[in-house]
């Protein structure tokens, strides 16, 4: 060939960066363990392949990884496609946080019963239908609860707020998280089901008071006002 390797012309490549190979790993096992399971209607995220329901803590930790990998991509964009890759992340964190929302949005009257009763029955549900939103147990079936996930759901949705993600759309939205503040502060003086969903540990299904459960209801508590 007349062509000679030093006669070629030289292309300006940017090369991939260690951070950048790094974050194309992790993105690539969060997909393989996290995104391959979301619904692709509800943004929910099943418990298990034996557990298809979608509880409302596991799906917020979950999606939290997400949101911090999105993060990274926006510290370290390397290429355009890492910004691309970023905003693909946030609205799968997005997608899963309404989705959530939705599923609390159908038992309003839950959170208005509740700030009176005091009662395990007149609590929000801890597990839905991935699909649907839909409760998939009684409301005396299952330990439901569980004000560390509602705080924890509270909690994580004003922060990932504060980051510049547009979670909550109508005004309506925000008088649901408004209402359930009231419907967590009550974490200091009802005994609840905690983390591990099953209350009292003698394994009998009964509430008591959870350090968990309280301290995650204060933190989330005061973290919108630090926002404001």
């Amino acid at each position: 060939s007349p062509w000679k390797k030093r006669d070629l012309p030289l292309v300006s490549m940017r090369s991939r960066s260690n951070s950048g190979v790094k974050l194309d790993n992790y993105a690539r096992i969060v997909q393989e363990t996290i995104l391959q399971h979301q619904d692709p209607v509800t943004g929910l995220l099943p418990g298990s392949t034996d557990h298809p329901d979608a509880w409302v803590r596991d799906n917020v930790y979950s999606i939290a990884s997400v949101w911090a990998l999105s993060l990274a991509y926006r510290k370290n964009a390397d290429r355009d496609e890492d910004k691309a890759k970023a905003y693909e992340l946030e609205q799968s964190v997005v997608k899963l946080m309404r989705g959530v929302l939705q599923c609390i949005m159908r038992q309003l009257d839950k959170v208005e019963k509740f700030k009176y009763s005091r009662s395990t029955k007149d609590s929000l549900h801890a597990k839905y239908n991935t699909r649907t939103c839909a409760t998939v147990v009684g409301d005396d079936q299952w330990g439901h609860l569980q004000v560390d996930a509602t705080s924890l759901f509270l909690l994580f949705l004003a922060q990932m707020t504060a980051s510049g993600l547009h979670i909550i759309y109508t005004q309506d939205e925000v008088d649901v998280i408004q209402n359930l503040m009231f419907y967590i502060e009550a974490a200091y003086k009802v005994a609840d089901y905690g983390m591990w969903e099953r209350g009292d540990k003698t394994n009998q299904g009964i509430t008591e008071i959870n350090a968990s459960s309280i301290g995650t209801a204060k933190v989330s508590s005061r973290f919108p006002e630090s926002q404001e």
